[in-house]
């Protein structure tokens, strides 16, 4: 397993401080829990070295754990693949339908995107993930979605696990006034439990059903969600960018048609893109197959126009009067920005007095979309004549 060869030798040292995070610290708890608390009902249960069904549920239940664990931990360490840093096209002539991230001084091929998280352009970034603390993107997107998918079918064994543990363990004791529900249960009680099922155990098993339930509706939402990612080959970053492509040309009325390129034209097709046999998705992460009518830049092009209608369209400028050091929750600023600061992990920039600030979207009666007072001075509508786009 690649993770676990990182974690030996500490090759990647900061990669293993993915896991002193809130998302791995939950993940990683909620998988303990409910596979810990699967395993002990199992036992009280249906005991698995006396009866064939309690050897299978047994091992499946082993299996989903080891399985979930191995995406899980892919997803997080293998990580999106990441552009590298100074990185230019072949042909001179490319650079100029790509854009150039500042940060990591290079130019961003097709489908990457520079995420402020990871603070590296990300190959075919789909998202940031606060789960597994990492992207979402080329090369770990399958194992991302394999993930997605063994969680809820795992939390679903061990939630009827959970639900059979108590039924049998509470049905002779309390009665419910459910006379005709009976199940035989004849097989798995054949061997008396090695543990007995206390009030304790009972809140234990009350409580991993909760967690199960829960992450089978949350998780498998989620599923679903990046399948319709995968069958499309159209990432949310993606989606987005055609939605703008499409206001963009009804709002000036250019008459353009816009085809997403990265579309094969089926959905094997496309989900061949990401699940293979041999775990490693197809394509380097810069070159695509693209649709019969586009080419390798033709949304790298779309983009380069949305940044610079952009900056066209934009709302109004402001300068800031004090400084800003970035901080989440800046006390110093009062009571009122502190409760209005927005509710996201993106890191805040830092403002020095004077700098500049184009408001390119905001909510209704509020042009600005920082969520902090910082005492701006509007200066008036931005500049018409839109500069080369910034990375």
């Amino acid at each position: 397993m690649k993770f676990l060869s990182a974690i030996v030798t500490f090759e990647n040292l900061h990669e293993v401080r993915r896991l002193c995070h809130w998302g791995p610290v939950i993940a990683l708890s909620v998988i303990g829990i409910c596979s810990t608390m699967a395993i002990f009902d199992s036992i009280i249960w249906y005991w698995p070295l006396d009866t064939t069904g309690g050897s299978v549920n047994f091992i499946m239940l082993l299996n989903w754990t080891v399985l979930i664990l191995y995406n899980y931990f892919n997803a997080m360490f293998v990580g999106p693949g990441y552009i590298p840093l100074d990185w230019k096209p072949d042909g001179q002539q490319e650079s100029q339908y790509l854009q150039f991230c500042r940060v990591c001084q290079g130019f961003k091929p097709p489908r990457s995107h520079h995420c402020r998280k990871c603070n590296r352009c990300v190959m075919k970034m789909d998202h940031h993930c606060p789960w597994i603390n990492n992207c979402c993107g080329h090369q770990n997107h399958a194992y991302f979605t394999s993930f997605l998918i063994l969680a809820p079918l795992g939390c679903s064994h061990a939630a009827i696990i959970f639900v059979m543990t108590m039924y049998t363990q509470l049905y002779e004791r309390i009665s419910f006034g459910w006379s005709t529900v009976k199940i035989d249960m004849s097989a798995p009680r054949r061997v008396q439990p090695l543990m007995p099922f206390s009030v304790p155990a009972f809140a234990a098993t009350l409580f991993a059903l909760g967690l199960a339930l829960g992450t089978t509706i949350a998780v498998g939402m989620l599923f679903f969600i990046q399948m319709k990612v995968i069958l499309r080959n159209k990432t949310s970053i993606e989606a987005w960018i055609e939605e703008k492509a499409k206001d963009r040309i009804q709002y000036y009325q250019t008459g353009e048609e816009f085809i997403f390129p990265y579309d094969l034209g089926g959905r094997w097709e496309n989900f061949k893109q990401v699940f293979t046999w041999s775990g490693t998705p197809r394509g380097d992460g810069v070159q695509w197959p693209v649709h019969p009518k586009c080419h390798q830049h033709t949304l790298t092009i779309e983009q380069l126009k949305q940044k610079a209608d952009k900056r066209v369209r934009s709302q109004v400028q402001y300068r800031a009067v004090e400084v800003y050091n970035g901080a989440c929750c800046p006390v110093s600023k009062g009571l009122q920005t502190f409760f209005r600061t927005p509710c996201t992990e993106e890191p805040r920039i830092p403002l020095s007095k004077g700098d500049t600030i184009l408001a390119t979207r905001g909510t209704k009666g509020d042009p600005l979309p920082l969520g902090l007072e910082l005492n701006l001075e509007v200066i008036g509508p931005p500049n018409k004549h839109p500069t080369e786009p910034e990375g």
